[in-house]
């Protein structure tokens, strides 16, 4: 997983969150699932990068 790829996705999560908590306060339940979305898409992201850093390293250890 690329530096760029961990940055990307954490800043995508640290968005997500602010959205989250922005919905919540405002009683915007439209922007608090786009926050949750947000968070979770950089989640998903973040594991697939983890699989292929575990795949990489599988196949650089033969």
């Amino acid at each position: 997983m690329g530096l760029d790829d961990k940055i990307r996705n954490a800043a995508e999560e640290a968005a997500g969150k602010v959205k989250e908590k922005a919905g919540d306060a405002t009683d915007n339940e439209e922007l608090e699932a786009e926050g949750q979305a947000d968070q979770m898409k950089a989640n998903v992201k973040q594991a697939g990068e983890k699989v292929k850093d575990a795949a990489k390293d599988a196949f650089d250890r033969d």
